[in-house]
This record gives C-alpha cells, structure tokens and sequence, in this order.
C-alpha cells in the first residue's frame, strides 16, 4: 500500500510538472474561451470589436495566475484599427474550478507605434490637451507601451496600469521650439504618472536624468528633478525669440552652463496653478553679456562685454514670492583679468531686494570730486538696495580703492528722484594728498560739512548740459561748511560757508562767503521774487580765474577782480559780467588773432609778460540752449576789442573789431570833449583798424580777417563812453 502510494505521488508530482512546465511555456491552444474574451471585452466597453483567431491556455510563474493569451489579435475602437501584438486575459484559479470563469486582469501589449499612428488614435481620444498635442505637436517618434486593466467582481472597470518607453521623440512645444532625440520611460496607472530617464535636446538645451511624477488623485501635481547643459550663442534664433520677453534679453551674447533642475507644480480643481516651486542650482561656465549701450559717465573706457566664468548659480521661485538668485565666481572686463563676484536678490511681486559685492580694475573718473581710479588698480565694490515699485532704498554703498572711501547710508529715492539721505562720506587723495573729506547729510536740511572739497572740475561739471535733476523732489534749507576748497588754481578757498535753500532741486535763495589768500575774498548771493519767482544772482570774486577756469573763452587771463550779475527767469536769463584790471598771457585765440592781423608786436607781447585790459565787458542773453552775446568790449592800454555773436551747441559764431592803443589815441584826441555822445560822422573815415570774423563747431573754430576798414562810430562812441564813466 505504501508503494502504491508513493507511486501514485510521483505519478501525480510528474504529471503536474509537466502541467506547469506546458501551461507555462507553449501553453495549451483552444478556441474554447474565444467567445468568453470576446464578451467580457466588449462588456468593458462597447465600441470595442475584438475577433481571435486561437487561444492559448497558460500559466504565468511570477504570479502564480493563470492567463489566456493570444497573439496579433483583430481589434478595432469606433471602426478604427488598434494595433495590438499580444493580449493576455488573467482569470481567477478558483472561478475555473467552480466553472464560472472570472477575469480580474487584461493585458494588452501593443506593437510599436509612430508618429502617424498616435495621430490617428487621437481621433477616438475626447478632445483634451492631450489630444490636440499628439495631432498638433508630435512630429515623429515611437512609442512601445503595453496596457494592464483591472475589473472588479462586476466585470466594471476599476483601474489600469501602463508602462513603456518612447524614443526619437520630436515635438513642438511653444513657439518655434522643439524638442529632439527625446526618449524616456514611463508608468501610470489611476493615480499616478511616472517618467523615468528622461534626455532630450531642446535647441541649446541638453536635458538628462530627468524623473516626472504626475499625481492625479487627489490633485493634479507635477514633481521633477531634471539636469541640463545650456549653450547659448547670440545667432540662434530659437532661444533669442523666447528670451525677448526678458528684459536683458539684448544684453545676452552667450551662455554656457550645468544646472540641476526641482520643479513642483499643484493645480487646483480647474487646473490652474495653485502652488509651484522652481529650484536650480550649478554653474555657469561662461556667459557673455553686452553692455555697448550702458552710459560711461565715470568710466575712461566704455565697457562692451562682461564676462562670467565658473560661476555659481542658484534660484529659487515659488508661489509664496520667496524668490531669490545667488551667483558667486568670477568675471572679467576688457581683459582677461579675472575678478571675484558675488551677488544675492530676493525678490517678489512688490520687492527686489539686491546685495553685491565684486571687485572692480577698470579706470573711473569721478569729475565732482576730481577722482580718478587708474586702470588695473583694484577697488571694492559693495551695494545693498531695496526696491519697491517707484521707490528705492540704498542702504549701503561703499566704494574702496587703497585709501580711498567713499561710503553712502540709507538714501531714498522716489521715481530715480532722492529724497532722504543719511549719510554720504567722502575720504580721497590725489598725488598722495587728501584732497576730499567731508560728510553730507539730507533729513530736516541739507548739510555738507568737512575739511576739504576738490571743486578743480566743478566749473566742467556746470557748463555741461544735465537732461535729469536728480533732486527735483527736494525743498529744503541748505548749510554747507567747508574749511578749504580747492580751486583749478593753486589759489585755495578756506573757511567757505553758505546759507541757503533749495526749492524741487534747484537754489532759491543763496548767502555765502570764502576766503582767498592775502584778504581777498568770494562773495555769492541769489534772491528770488516771490510774486514773479524771478531769480537774482551777484557774484564777487577778487579773482577772476577760479571761477572761469573751464571755459576756453577765458584761456590765459591772469589777475582781475570779477562781478557778475544775472536775472533769471525760468529758461531765460539775462547777465552782465565784468571783468577789472587783467591780463591776457599765452592765449591762443588772441595770438593767433594778433598774428594774422600782422601786429607782431602785440602778439610778442601776448606771449611774454600779456596784454594788460582795464576792463572786459559782456552782455549776453540765454535762453534755452541758444547764447546771444550783444556785447563783448574789452579796453586796454596796447589793444581794445568789440564783439557780438552767438553760441549753441553745434556752432559759436562771432564778430568784431579789433583796434591798437595808438589809433585810438589819435582819435580821441580829435574829439573836443572827451565824452560826447554825438561823434561827427567824418570822424574816424580811413582810420586803421581790423574786422574779424571767428565761426565753427566745437573744436573747429575758423578766424578770417580784414586788416583795412573804418572804424565804426559805435565802437568810437563805447570807447568815450567808457572813458567818461571811468573819469
């Protein structure tokens, strides 16, 4: 009995291993569940139309699950031809065993697929975006994916597991830019979406290691970690069309960088964005950035490129507005020096909060303060400013160079316009000296109070046309109080003092005083009308230079005391200047005059000791841009003159005459009284003089003469006037 048992054991062992080994590897063939699969198809949906041609009864060992498979399958979806390889229908072992067969699993594997074929399923698809990206975007590609679906004990539906992998994607995404060589694997099912391994070229961008999961239920949220070789160059016009929206887009020339990518996205019941987070971080290798346009009022050199290299990058952009960029490496200017930068800005819908700190080797040239940084001198660079809308907020700015300082604290500006300063120091040397040290402060009043002020390119700074008044939206008292200030002489300014105010950025009223050496002294005061707000300026000097260093008109005058008066009345003024007892020393315009006049004499004496004047007269009137000069007269012992002309920005036109002491001598001494204001018309008929003509742009002034001519009674009679008024 005991070997009849152990027999039949084998024979039963031997058997179902050669049951197990045929289900699980050929199968066994039959047409008996043809109709079975059919039905239970069809019953998850009715546009289905499967028809099989043989069946094979298996057994799958990983699961341990019994399966009917069939291959190349004749299946059809609302009449259109699904492309399917293999179908596998997963039944329950103890439903067979109670002859009510029941399928808790369908498996489709199906045949790769191209571009043209996802395009054509997309017709049976609802309209969605899904849709119209597959029939709009997709250019080529194919895609292998098998499709598992569960059923519930009702045959229902209940969920669905798809996974595969897509390879020489190409598709449009936005605009004109598309992505290449893509391909990737995938999983879904109900919940969920994964993409593994995800490359792709989009242009200039290099797409590797990337994972997306896709969440469904509850919400639909992305979540992606991805990294990415950027290489931009300037004449790509894919990349250049998409970065037109940036506002630097026309400053980037180049771009090389490895970054990693997190990006988190949740949407809300409409699918629209309810949260998201975009990390970033690496480095960018090289970049170019183009700053021919950038204004170079400080700089000798305009800077045209800026080059980062080895740099570290992060941002971070998220709905909650904690949004920030850090970059920290090194750049380089107009040579391949390089130089440490850092930079910090947080940033918000409201707000840009912007920390830098860099080093800086190019020339600077601070006229206001006669600075100037040599070039390959290093100096530091460190700013921290808050912006909000139309307001910013400096509040630190310090510029270093060796001993150098100039340090500013807490200035508010409102639409570019200041408002509020703390505090500005300025500590600086030149050729070894100190030559600035003073501190300004703008709060209740504006006061600048210090030991030294180098005012030796002030008068530059004047002359030249400002289009912005970047204190328009100041009104306030003014104090200054300077121990000494340099002039463009070696003559020096000391113990300057000003009381004043300053009304939307420009003087109102003005009381001062500064001392020179040897008891001389300057002497300034402005006034202005309260009913018409006509402004009245007086200007003393008991010299002369200091004052009209600046102006080429004024080239080799030495000595003389100055006063000057002006009414001003918005774009126009009115002035009178004049100028007492000087001299005229190596002035080129007047040699030059003198020696095409043929008066030798008087050009020698120009050059050696000058031409002495008793008195230099201008009236002039300005009105916007445009200068009209009605007078020039200027009255010496060796030489007098008279001028009239004009000067604008493009052109300086004057003419005149020019007569020898001893001409007008002769004359005056033919006149019975000295002083009459009637002059005989016969007198001065053949008396030697010379008419001039000087014309020209800036810089190209053009001087024509006429040796031989008559005299004019006008230049007579100022002449005689001027000696009465001086008797």
């Amino acid at each position: 009995m005991k070997k009849l048992f152990l027999s039949f054991f084998w024979v039963f062992l031997i058997l179902l291993t050669l049951i197990i080994f045929t289900l699980s590897t050929v199968g066994i063939t039959t047409e008996r569940f043809n109709s079975f699969i059919t039905k239970r198809i069809n019953e998850t949906n009715t546009n289905i139309d499967l028809k099989l041609s043989s069946v094979d009864f298996r057994l799958d060992i990983k699961q341990f699950s019994l399966f009917l498979e069939t291959n190349n399958p004749e299946i059809s979806f609302r009449e259109l031809s699904i492309p399917i390889k293999n179908i596998k229908v997963y039944i329950d072992f103890i439903s067979i065993i109670k002859t009510k067969p029941k399928i808790y699993k369908i498996n489709f594997s199906f045949i790769d697929l191209n571009a043209n074929s996802l395009k054509d399923i997309s017709t049976i698809l609802k309209p969605s975006n899904f849709a119209s990206f597959l029939k709009n975007k997709v250019k080529s590609g194919k895609v292998n994916f098998q499709l598992e679906l569960y059923l519930d004990n009702s045959n229902s539906f209940e969920n669905f597991i798809a996974r595969g992998d897509v390879i020489d994607l190409k598709a449009n995404i936005i605009d004109d830019i598309n992505i290449e060589n893509t391909k990737f694997n995938f999983f879904a099912d109900k919940s969920d979406i994964l993409i593994k391994n995800f490359q792709s070229n989009a242009g200039p961008i290099l797409i590797s290691d990337a994972d997306i999961k896709l969440e469904l239920l509850p919400t639909l949220s992305i979540n992606t970690n991805f990294k990415t070789k950027f290489s931009y160059q300037e004449n790509i016009p894919i990349i250049k069309k998409f970065l037109k929206r940036f506002a630097f887009e026309k400053n980037i020339k180049k771009i090389e960088a490895d970054l990693t990518n997190n990006l988190q996205i949740i949407f809300d019941e409409t699918y629209k964005i309810k949260k998201y987070n975009y990390q970033n971080s690496g480095k960018i290798l090289s970049a170019v950035l183009d700053f021919k346009n950038l204004k170079k009022e400080f700089l000798q050199e305009k800077l045209m490129k800026i080059n980062l290299i080895n740099t570290d990058f992060k941002i971070n952009m998220n709905s909650n507005y904690d949004n920030f960029v850090k970059l920290s490496g090194n750049y380089f200017l107009t040579e391949n020096r390089t130089l440490p930068i850092s930079l910090t800005s947080n940033f918000n819908k409201d707000k840009i909060n912007i920390e830098l700190n860099t080093d800086f080797d190019e020339f600077i040239n601070l006229e206001f303060l006669n600075y100037k940084k040599q070039k390959n001198n290093i100096a530091n660079i460190f700013l921290k400013l808050e912006k909000k809308k139309e307001k910013t907020k400096i509040e630190k700015f310090q510029f270093k160079d060796a001993d150098n300082i100039i340090s500013v604290e807490n200035i508010k500006l409102s639409k570019n316009k200041i408002t509020y300063v703390d505090k500005i120091s300025v500590k600086t040397r030149k050729d070894g000296k100190k030559n600035n040290e003073f501190l300004i402060s703008l709060k209740d009043k504006i006061l600048i109070r210090g030991l030294k002020y180098d005012a030796e390119r002030l008068g530059k700074i004047f002359s030249q046309k400002k289009n912005n008044n970047y204190f328009s939206n100041i009104s306030k008292d003014i104090e200054i109080e300077l121990k000494s200030i340099n002039t463009p002489i070696s003559e020096k300014i000391s113990n300057f003092k000003l009381l004043g105010r300053i009304e939307r950025g420009k003087f109102t009223k003005i009381s001062s005083k500064g001392d020179y050496s040897d008891n001389k002294f300057l002497d300034i005061t402005l006034k202005e009308e309260k009913n018409s707000k006509k402004k009245y300026l007086e200007i003393y000097s008991d010299l002369a230079k200091p004052l009209l260093s600046e102006y080429s008109f004024f080239s080799g005058l030495a000595g003389g005391k100055l006063f000057f008066t002006s009414v001003i009345d918005k774009d126009t003024s009115l002035s009178k200047l004049i100028i007492e007892d000087f001299k005229v020393v190596s002035a080129p315009a007047i040699i030059k005059l003198l020696s095409l006049a043929d008066l030798g004499g008087l050009a020698d004496l120009a050059e050696g000791e000058g031409l002495s004047f008793e008195v230099l007269e201008i009236n002039m009137e300005k009105n916007n841009d445009i200068l009209k000069i009605s007078e020039i007269l200027a009255l010496g012992p060796s030489i007098s003159v008279i001028m009239e002309g004009y000067q604008d920005e493009s052109i300086t036109s004057l003419r005149g005459n020019l007569v020898p002491a001893k001409t007008l001598n002769t004359l005056i001494s033919k006149i019975p009284v000295i002083g009459d204001i009637v002059i005989p018309k016969e007198v001065g008929e053949g008396l030697f003089g010379i008419s001039f003509k000087i014309k020209g742009p800036p810089g190209k002034l053009k001087t024509t003469i006429n040796p031989i001519r008559t005299i004019t009674p006008r230049f007579i009679q100022k002449i005689v006037d001027r000696k009465k008024n001086s008797k």
